[in-house]
């Protein structure tokens, strides 16, 4: 059975992503002062009572409002409840019924689904009682709650779960591994419109303003019967050029999707050409252990002759000279120019991570590498006795020598080459620890 999905519907500032983190358990959305710090959809699994489903965050409304971006999110808005087996509509208890409201109440009223009324910030008996004006819409299930307290979100919860569909639990024993991949770079690279792309919808909104993105979205998609966790990050700027709250959060919360996920795109604008910054954050995802694809976007954009490709990846190896291992890929997240070849791309770095060798295979290697053709001053010098992987995800190796010294720059560069060359690993970092067999080492 699908497993149904309640979307929570509000104008800004009312508390929906507080409620949306109370409900799932973890902060997941944005929070903060700053009214508008939910723009996109996001979405995560709860359970309630022995009911599985799925809750959905959504931007503040402002009906009437020409601006782009506020229309984008209506939209969006709009496609959460027409999913939605239940709404949350929720209000601003202190600030009471207000004319937003009313006219919220009057598109929702129509609704062919349970709407609960969400009466939020009533952390005090008083308010409590004087919640009763948000009858007035028309609305039978009024609640008021305090979500950043908990309070009476349980008893909320009690009801909403009865009007849904059945949806079982599926056995943990059952579950097939998510590989989650995040897409990360500059403001208005295009990273919204490659996830919309990837997943044939507008899951993410997008607009030419840079900064449309903060929230980190997180999308499930099934590609050749595996499934992916996609996850559109806030576009990251300079510290110096990062000055709201819901950007230096954003920021965080990529960084954090980061650190969950198996690879890593790094969306760089061909219009532009690779930047300082694009490194920077390509350095983020190499410091984490995420594979990483080097995702050229609005390739379409560029005036081309036979050596362009040639020219613009020596301009990307020599900006991102660490990320050596990384393959590149030229797309148009505009056309769809190449999303196949991507998503291909994809499914080879996250089976590669996960690739082991058994430790003969490894040490019948070590004695054809040729380690003497390193170039290693004479003192630095060190004999590696074997090697075993000791981890995957990223491909992690320990090395026994006969020295407790770190082993030379040079002839760790050079080991991971062939190693490289050998086993693949194609897009991933190769660890290597090192150990000694000396007494006390």
């Amino acid at each position: 059975m699908k497993v149904p999905s309640i979307a929570i519907i509000g104008r800004p500032n009312v508390g929906k992503s507080t409620l949306f983190n109370r409900i799932c358990g973890k902060r997941k959305a944005l929070v903060g002062n700053e009214p508008g710090m939910t723009r996109d959809r996001l979405t995560e699994t709860a359970e309630w009572l022995g009911t599985r489903f799925v809750v959905v965050d959504t931007g503040g409304i402002m009906p009437g409002d020409q601006e782009i971006i506020p229309q984008r999110i209506y939209e969006q808005a709009q496609i959460a409840m027409e999913q939605a087996a239940a709404i949350l509509f929720v209000v601003d208890c202190r600030a009471g019924l207000t004319p937003v409201d009313l006219e919220l109440g009057r598109l929702l009223i129509s609704q062919s689904k349970p709407v609960f009324v969400v009466a939020n910030k009533c952390d005090h008996v008083k308010l409590m009682d004087e919640c009763h004006e948000f009858y007035r819409m028309g609305f039978d299930r009024l609640f008021p709650v305090s979500a950043e307290h908990g309070l009476n979100v349980a008893e909320l919860l009690d009801d909403v779960v009865r009007t849904l569909p059945r949806g079982r639990s599926q056995p943990e024993d059952s579950k097939e591994e998510v590989t989650r991949v995040s897409i990360l770079g500059r403001p208005n690279v295009g990273k919204s419109t490659l996830l919309n792309r990837l997943l044939g919808e507008e899951r993410v909104l997008v607009s030419p303003i840079p900064g449309t993105t903060r929230d980190a979205v997180d999308t499930l998609f099934v590609y050749r019967g595996r499934p992916y966790q996609f996850v559109d990050t806030a576009g990251i700027r300079k510290r110096s050029q990062t000055s709201l709250l819901a950007e230096k959060l954003s920021v965080i919360m990529a960084r954090k999707s980061l650190e969950r996920s198996d690879v890593a795109l790094i969306v760089i604008d061909a219009s532009e050409g690779p930047a300082a910054l694009d490194a920077t954050i390509a350095g983020f995802a190499h410091e984490m252990g995420v594979s990483v694809i080097l995702v050229v976007n609005k390739w379409d954009a560029v005036t081309k002759d036979t050596h362009a490709v040639n020219r613009f990846e020596m301009r990307v190896r020599d900006r991102i000279r660490y990320l050596d291992y990384a393959p590149i890929i030229f797309v148009s997240a505009l056309t769809g120019q190449r999303m196949g070849k991507l998503l291909g791309l994809v499914e080879d770095l996250a089976r590669a991570r996960k690739q082991r060798v058994g430790t003969g295979e490894l040490n019948a290697f070590l004695q054809k590498a040729a380690l003497s053709k390193a170039s290693v001053p004479f003192n630095k010098r060190v004999k590696i006795h074997y090697m075993t992987q000791v981890g995957t995800a990223p491909p992690t190796f320990a090395l026994f020598t006969n020295r407790k010294e770190k082993l030379h720059f040079s002839i760790e560069r050079y080991l991971v080459n062939r190693i490289r060359e050998r086993f693949g690993f194609a897009g991933s970092p190769v660890i290597i620890k090192q150990k000694s067999l000396r007494a006390g080492g």
